[in-house]
């Protein structure tokens, strides 16, 4: 590939960097053996910055970030206090509302805390989050005698169990999608848009910024009179609509057969 000698510099640069993570799913606490996240991004930062790297400049990037997201400064200026309270609804404003990075928790401010990659955020990873991470977590919540924490976990668990079932209101639904191509449970079409596939974390209530905005109830203009829910919206090109699981395979079983039959 033809690059620039600085471009060439800068991958040499981003080789120095310590291994990046497995899933994408990044506790803010530890969790399952994994250090905080905090820790882990000042590793990063301290590679990136090399000798200028300092606490001094960890206080002032997060300074920076809210002062530019927020307007404001914030009492807590720490690292920690940052990604718990502040960095996801900055990512949100930075991103217009379409996050890439979604941050779960149970609620509590020193409850269960991830941040998650969506573009990773497959089937296999959020069954991971739900059994593997927060199972760590109830585990050693019950061993402390920390009910608060154990109660405030499993609900966070039971949500979680809803969004991997996907039955309806926990649903993903994809207009220009026919039935028979609805996604069964948590099984995320990247190219649907984020917009599309973070409903049932919204409708769960799991996230820690309120992004119930972007649900939009149905879009602007109308549909194609050959898109595939035009007779059942009128031509409304609807987003706020729910199919059981029942619906989907028996959609999935006619589609089968039709196919079959035209062999």
């Amino acid at each position: 590939m033809r690059l620039s000698d600085e471009t060439r510099a800068w991958i040499e640069k981003a080789s120095e960097f310590p291994p990046g993570d497995n899933d994408g799913l990044l506790g803010i606490p530890p969790v399952a053996g994994e250090k905080p996240l905090a820790d882990r991004l000042r590793a990063y930062l301290a590679t990136a910055f090399g000798a200028e790297w300092s606490d001094a400049l960890e206080r002032r990037l997060v300074a920076e970030a809210d002062e530019i997201l927020d307007k404001k400064a914030a009492r807590d200026g720490s690292l920690e206090a940052w990604l718990r309270d502040r960095a996801f609804r900055q990512h949100c404003a930075l991103f217009g509302q379409r996050p890439f990075l979604w941050h779960i928790s149970d609620g509590l401010k020193d409850g269960f805390s991830v941040f998650v990659h969506y573009h990773r955020f497959d089937q296999a990873n959020l069954r991971k989050l739900t059994y593997t991470l927060l199972g760590d977590w109830l585990a050693r919540a019950k061993a402390e005698g920390n009910t608060l924490r154990y109660e405030k976990g499993r609900e966070l668990q039971q949500k979680l169990e809803k969004i991997l079932e996907g039955e309806k209101p926990y649903d993903i639904f994809v207009r220009w999608k026919p039935l028979a191509q609805q996604p069964l449970g948590w099984d995320p079409d990247l190219d649907d848009g984020v917009r599309q596939n973070i409903r049932p974390f919204i409708k769960a209530g799991v996230l820690t910024h309120d992004l119930s905005k972007i649900l939009k109830d149905k879009d602007r203009g109308n549909d194609v009179p050959f898109a595939p829910w035009y007779d059942v919206f009128n031509g409304e090109r609807r987003n706020d609509h729910h199919t059981t699981l029942a619906e989907k395979r028996a959609a999935r079983e006619a589609a089968a057969k039709r196919v079959e039959a035209a062999k």
